[in-house]
């Protein structure tokens, strides 16, 4: 029996989001601490395997409140389907003919919940590789990004922008252009312009999270899409210095300028700052880990903060700060494989 198995890294924003949903520009790194993987096999019956993570069986009502308050209502098991069914469409519309061999597939996933580091998309774009394999069809890279982000706005009505998604296909450390201007179709989806950077140039990194600080996506803290829709001119501004932080800090790194990268990812965060509610807890492990000395700003919706830092002390600074706060945080060294 061959066994497929694919997976997709967690991903941390290093400087402009959120304005990836607003014709923005972003840089963003994957996690590879941290991943969702499928695993597809031959199988009489089209069966999804339902994961530990989807659990429905509790030891007492207290333990099934404190998981939805956790993790929300829904788990993997609907993007894994979700994804199936846009794989299909995508196949059928573009009259690519499928093997009628069924499958079963089942997804794991380390990636800490409903912190802002990618696991949804993560489950996501691991599905469409295990299906590309397992039916022997090739999808664009470009195109790939928009395909998995339709399963979640088109398939599932959450909203999202392609940043992590193009982040878990592209892996390695991704600048994004997703500006109008840059704006070009393929395979039938408009994509961005996307740059893969050298990921050697970046300063060490860290991602730091605290699981108690997860919450659902169903919970939102801020209405910026209606607002950027209504020209809200602290949003339309945000969003311009949010992509000009993007591009100058692109500009950074290719020089090496590591002080500067760092100063434009605090103000990244200070940009957010100013126009979001943001969750007190997030806001102190950024504030903690400055205090030691490193830059931090979120890694995606909040829950996780990424930032550079100069040595192990450092870090050893930061626990001690994240401690004193009240938080409990785990701090994750960023590592990136050698590039041939």
């Amino acid at each position: 029996m061959h066994v497929i198995r694919q997976r997709a890294f967690a991903r941390a924003g290093l400087v402009g989001n959120p304005s990836d949903g607003y014709f923005g520009k972003t840089i963003s790194v994957v996690v590879r601490d941290f991943a969702a993987e499928v695993v597809l096999y031959p199988w009489d019956e089209l069966e999804i395997v339902w994961s530990q993570e989807d659990q429905n069986r509790f030891r007492s009502i207290r333990d099934l409140s404190d998981d939805v308050q956790a993790h929300g209502y829904y788990g993997g098991v609907r993007l894994v389907k979700a994804t199936i069914k846009k794989f299909y469409d995508y196949c059928r519309k573009r009259e690519i003919a499928l093997a009628a061999d069924n499958f079963s597939i089942r997804y794991q996933s380390n990636i800490p919940r409903q912190v802002g580091l990618a696991g949804s998309s993560a489950i996501i774009v691991a599905t469409l590789r295990g299906l590309c394999e397992f039916y022997g069809v090739a999808i664009d890279r470009r195109a790939m990004p928009s395909l998995a982000l339709s399963v979640e706005t088109e398939e599932l009505g959450i909203p999202a922008g392609l940043q992590d998604r193009v982040a878990q296909v592209y892996e390695g450390a991704t600048y994004m252009d997703f500006s109008r201007a840059a704006a070009e179709e393929v395979d039938g989806y408009t994509v961005g312009r996307y740059e893969p950077l050298d990921p050697t140039l970046l300063p060490p990194l860290y991602v730091a999270y605290d699981r108690s600080a997860a919450e659902p996506t169903e919970i939102p803290h801020n209405d910026l899409r209606r607002r950027f829709a209504a020209g809200d001119r602290a949003v339309l501004a945000a969003m311009q210095t949010f992509a000009s932080l993007a591009e100058r800090s692109r500009a950074a790194i290719l020089s090496g300028d590591h002080a500067e990268l760092a100063r434009l990812m605090d103000e990244n965060f200070d940009t957010r700052r100013s126009i979001c509610a943001l969750a007190d807890k997030h806001v102190r492990m950024v504030e903690a880990a400055r205090t030691a000395g490193a830059s931090a700003k979120f890694a995606g919706s909040g829950g996780a903060i990424v930032g550079i830092y100069a040595d192990e002390p450092m870090l050893d600074r930061m626990q001690s700060a994240f401690a004193a706060a009240g938080l409990n945080c785990e701090i994750v060294r960023l590592r990136f494989p050698p590039t041939h």
